[in-house]
């Protein structure tokens, strides 16, 4: 079968962002699929393709796989306006490249919602099989943050929305709250059920929990008990509760515990100028990193950060990336809004789930953990257990391989 996959995003573990299509392709060419990936140029992302464009394009084969990458440079600190542009420029070259490429399906993946565009154009004016792969509900969550408030684009987005469930074959979800929408939209029947596969983010377990070597910044002692974030600094992730955290715990003369933020996005400098304003000096700000140094950083952390604003969109309707990497490298989790992660946490104790915009009880779940070194290694083993039990990429990339394969033997 030849798989034409859609994602602008795209990346190899030499990148610093998630690698589900890498992950989900390579498991396609296992199966003796042939695959070529369209994406674009990401900030932080790396496709393995070394050669320099032509014309606004390069291409070559990376693992396995046949990557096609357009010249268009995406970063979440870019404005609005310039994301937008680049979003529909991704979707037109990726149109002409679904109606002319020899292919037997399409499969395209969010974000942006604009992702669909080239399966909506194949399944109509080529009838070629089209899933579609939902990693977010638009245009729901940007309107929950506030992000678009124009009803004319909401609109138009609501309506792009219904037209991609509509003509797609079948159906990814990565969370509950996902794939309860895509039903929404089909209407609730055991049919359009069927349809929809359930396949969250999921755990690289031999990258982050075989890492040999472990590696820490400066301003870390040996002794001291270490919280990462991992992700994006942006709107949706709410970091400046992160620095409330570490306000309380200065406040109360916590020196042992320290907290990494480890990424990039639109409202890093704002949260380093911050802390430095009110001196964090228990806050360490770091660029980053690719997989495998994220995973020795991991190595040394003792607890991973799962923060979102609250926000309720999100409490179903997100598959966070970072949140699988924390338990695939054994690091309990503390978690700052109610939904499924932290539904997940509660019922296999692999963390703590504390209340949204409660910076007290978050400091103190951190200052529990640091304390009791018992409890702390109960839960890291069970973060570990569920990754390896329920969450494995290779399980997921099973269920995501059977999935495309239904639909096109269905259609063949």
């Amino acid at each position: 079968m030849r798989i034409l996959y859609f994602h602008q995003h795209f990346s190899t573990p030499k990148g610093a962002t998630g690698i589900r299509s890498y992950e989900m392709a390579k498991a396609l060419v296992a199966k003796g699929h042939q695959v070529t990936m369209v994406c674009g140029s990401y900030k932080g992302g790396n496709t393995g393709i070394a050669v320099p464009f032509s014309n606004g394009k390069r291409q070559g084969l990376v693992d396995g796989i046949e990557v096609i990458e357009f010249e268009l440079d995406y970063a979440n600190e870019q404005s609005f306006l310039k994301r937008t542009t680049t979003f529909l420029s991704f979707a037109f070259k990726s149109i002409k490249v679904a109606l002319t490429a020899k292919y037997d399906l399409l499969f395209a993946t969010t974000t942006p919602l604009t992702a669909a565009l080239p399966g909506i154009f194949a399944k109509i004016l080529r009838r070629k099989p089209f899933v579609f792969e939902v990693r977010d509900l638009w245009p729901e969550l940007p309107k929950a943050m506030g992000v678009i408030s124009n009803p004319i684009i909401l609109a138009a987005m609501g309506a792009l929305e219904w037209i991609a469930y509509k003509l797609a074959d079948a159906h990814i979800a990565l969370s509950p709250g996902i794939e309860q929408g895509i039903v929404r939209h089909l209407s609730a029947t055991y049919q359009s059920r069927n349809d929809i596969a359930l396949i969250p983010n999921g755990c690289d377990i031999d990258i982050f929990s075989q890492a040999e070597a472990h590696w820490q910044p400066e301003q870390i002692e040996n002794d001291d008990f270490v919280a990462i974030f991992s992700g994006t600094h942006g709107i949706a992730n709410n970091l400046n509760s992160v620095l409330d955290v570490a306000a309380k715990l200065k406040i109360n003369d916590i020196k042992q515990v320290k907290i990494i933020l480890i990424g990039q996005g639109k409202l890093k400098e704002q949260l380093k100028a911050r802390a430095e304003n009110e001196h964090l000096d228990n806050v360490i700000f770091l660029e980053p990193v690719n997989k495998q140094k994220l995973a020795q950083l991991m190595k040394r952390a003792d607890v991973g950060l799962q923060v979102l604003a609250d926000i309720p969109a999100f409490y179903y309707g997100t598959s966070p990336n970072k949140f699988f990497d924390y338990i695939s490298a054994s690091l309990p989790v503390i978690n700052n809004y109610p939904g499924w992660v932290a539904d997940l946490i509660n019922s296999h104790h692999c963390g703590i789930a504390v209340k949204a915009n409660d910076p007290e009880s978050f400091a103190q779940a951190l200052i529990t953990l640091s304390e009791d070194r018992v409890l702390h290694k109960k839960m890291s083993d069970n973060a570990f257990t569920l990754a390896s039990a329920q969450f494995s990429r290779s399980l997921l990339a099973e269920k995501f391989v059977a999935q495309l394969e239904k639909v096109a033997y269905k259609n063949a």
